[in-house]
């Protein structure tokens, strides 16, 4: 069978069945499939929504869209097994065709970067010697989401990039103004948007004295990411990101960067960009459209992808609770 037909099979069985492949732990897998164990037998589950023709799409039609762009930025909520699986199903898809160029983490900070070029003598089949060359934050991010997908693409030489900024940088970004250009990207809207949910994100606890402080820190996170897309000029291929899935947003995260054209980046066409959202189910609501979060006219992604739900905790009320 060829090549591509073997990934548009492996995608729509993912899709319809749950994705049983390419799971971090089987032990937790559900008859369904899915790793995720709330709210599996929802409408939604599994389905692919586009957004420029309001539609559910097949995977070949999805896998059709992809291919053409040079920009991919792939979301996720950290905690959902399924959204890491479905993606790395994708990206081997790509490694598999040789269309890959170069893969950008949120996960691994600038400060990592010359860990990230150089592997020499690290035994890229060990799982303990990658986190302990890369120093990674295994508190932070789990390796068994994020491990295999690294190994993947280091074992098939594909360039790694790491995307965000290091915590000095943050702590720099924090206490100062930001770089006029990084600025001068989003307009007043966006703005008052990225306030607004950076409270909503803190529950309502952060002081409103610290808004600008903690906008300022995520855009220069999205710039970064933005910049490491381009880092490597020399790199054929599709270009991808793997982030969470706010910084995806096509309204307020990384391709508005792309877009601009900042310092030592060519701007990027936005017809070049694709962006995908691994979005939970709720059992509030089985309509596409109210899980974009959309804020203007411009859809926050092109594509979502739904699967089941981790956890029902409230976030908020732990956060109050301490």
């Amino acid at each position: 069978m060829p090549l591509s037909r073997r990934l548009l099979l492996s995608l729509t069985l993912l899709a319809l069945s749950g994705c049983a492949e390419l799971s971090p732990s089987s032990s937790a897998q559900s008859e369904s499939g899915w790793l995720s164990p709330l709210h599996q037998d929802h409408p939604l589950v599994g389905r692919i929504w586009r957004a420029s023709d309001q539609r559910f799409i097949s995977a070949e039609e999805m896998q059709q869209a992809l291919s053409g762009k040079r920009f991919l930025l792939l979301g996720e909520k950290h905690d959902n097994p399924d959204h890491h699986r479905l993606r790395r199903t994708l990206l081997q898809g790509m490694l598999a065709e040789g269309t890959l160029g170069v893969v950008s983490f949120e996960m691994l900070d600038s400060g990592q970067q010359a860990l990230v070029d150089d592997f020499s003598g690290v035994d890229l089949r060990s799982a303990q010697a990658l986190q302990e060359h890369l120093q990674w934050d295994a508190e932070g991010w789990d390796w068994n989401f994020y491990g295999p997908v690294l190994t993947d693409l280091l074992s098939a030489g594909v360039p790694v990039q790491a995307g965000n900024i290091s915590r000095d940088e943050m702590m720099t970004v924090y206490g100062s103004e930001l770089d006029a250009e990084v600025a001068a990207v989003m307009d007043a809207a966006q703005m008052e948007q990225l306030n607004k949910d950076i409270d909503e994100s803190h529950c309502g606890m952060l002081p409103a004295s610290q808004f600008p402080a903690m906008v300022r820190v995520q855009q220069s996170r999205d710039a970064s990411m933005a910049r490491s897309l381009l880092a490597t000029q020399e790199s054929a291929g599709k270009r991808v990101l793997i982030a969470g899935n706010y910084h995806v947003r096509r309204d307020l995260g990384v391709p508005n960067y792309l877009a601009a054209g900042l310092v030592d980046m060519p701007a990027t066409a936005e017809e070049d960009i694709v962006t995908l959202g691994f979005m939970e189910v709720s059992p509030e609501s089985d309509v596409p459209a109210d899980y974009t979060e959309a804020f203007s006219a411009t859809a926050p992604y092109d594509y979502l992808w739904f699967t089941p739900a981790v956890t029902t905790e409230d976030y908020c009320a732990a956060m109050r609770a301490q």
